[in-house]
């Protein structure tokens, strides 16, 4: 299922990985965003056509599916196994979440007071709160429980396309916050919340003194970010830039990878590296024990939305409407 190139001269080398299986009647367009449980049993997914999807993560078989639903976070938190978490996004842009014995949430106020999207979602230690961005150009901190948005932590200006929340470096200063936190605040002490920003701007927060740590001007509109630790970060831009910087001195990049022009859609910390994907079906693993980097392949030029991990298991989402899963204990 694998082909290894490498070019001497260049001291360049790629080994390219077939997919495991492909579950293509899931759904039956454009999947745009999927995730794995965190026992590896179940996968989540969203579709152009409509439908969100539960199902098994080994065959594909589908367990829930419902209607009018356009993007999807899913998580189990280990802590909370009995409750089965599902954040999605519906056509008007308010959020809700889909909870024990089938409750909803809804999370509305960005939709109800700017008419705009939310664009991604983020949790924030073990799932009582939740965060989110969207194309007002604001992020909020979010209490599950009470289904009360418990503060505006950013407000940029500019559409906000993707955020990711992190334990921050000991040594960084997240400021102080202005006010004493709510008590329905859980899990945000000591952490920094990334915004990846249509304005080219990659932001840090302190997300509980919402204050800001550091700014980042890249060449494009940041799509997404990630954490590779309490130190490094990555976000992916819209021409195909992926920025790996230090939250200590964000000045200059510690290096900017760049394999084509296409957009940055998706990047995962995987490892002791990350996986990203790109708008031109691009879908690759780099890993500093590997002395080669890795594609996954058979997406050929529809775009690759969103990859999710379990062990030695990559899911891939496509706009070619086919969910693939690759094994990585074969090479």
């Amino acid at each position: 299922k694998s082909i290894l190139i490498s070019c001497p001269h260049e001291n360049a080398s790629t080994k390219f990985l077939a997919p495991y299986t492909s579950f293509s009647r899931i759904h039956q367009k454009s999947v745009t965003c999927l995730d794995i449980s965190s026992g590896g049993g179940l996968g989540v997914s969203t579709s152009t056509d409509g439908t969100m999807k539960i199902w098994q993560a080994a065959n594909g078989e589908i367990r829930v599916s419902l209607a009018w639903m356009f993007s999807v976070v899913f998580d189990i938190p280990e802590a909370l196994k009995a409750m089965t978490l599902v954040r999605l996004s519906t056509p008007s842009g308010s959020r809700v979440q889909l909870g024990e014995r089938g409750a909803f949430l809804h999370l509305h106020e960005h939709s109800l007071c700017f008419h705009a999207g939310i664009l991604d979602t983020a949790v924030v230690d073990r799932g009582r709160n939740v965060l989110s961005c969207s194309r007002d150009g604001t992020a909020r901190l979010w209490d599950c429980g009470k289904s009360a948005c418990l503060g505006v932590i950013a407000d940029c200006g500019s559409p906000v396309n993707g955020i990711a929340a992190g334990a921050a470096d000991s040594s960084l200063h997240l400021g102080t916050p202005e006010k004493p936190p709510s008590e329905r605040e859980v899990g945000t002490e000591g952490k920094i919340l990334l915004l990846a920003r249509e304005d080219k701007k990659l932001q840090g927060v302190g997300l509980q003194s919402r204050q800001p740590v550091f700014l980042f001007v890249g060449s494009d509109a940041f799509n997404c970010c990630t954490f590779l630790s309490s130190t490094y970060i990555l976000a992916g831009t819209q021409d195909g830039n992926i920025y790996q910087l230090d939250v200590r001195n964000t000045d200059a990049p510690i290096q900017v990878i760049h394999r084509s022009g296409a957009p940055v859609l998706s990047l995962l910390p995987y490892r002791d590296g990350f996986i990203a994907s790109q708008g031109d079906g691009t879908c690759f693993i780099v890993q500093q024990d590997l002395d080669y980097v890795l594609d996954l392949t058979e997406a050929d030029c529809d775009p690759v939305y969103k990859v999710a991990s379990w062990e030695k298991e990559i899911y891939t989402c496509c706009r070619d409407g086919i969910v693939r899963r690759y094994q990585l204990s074969d090479l």
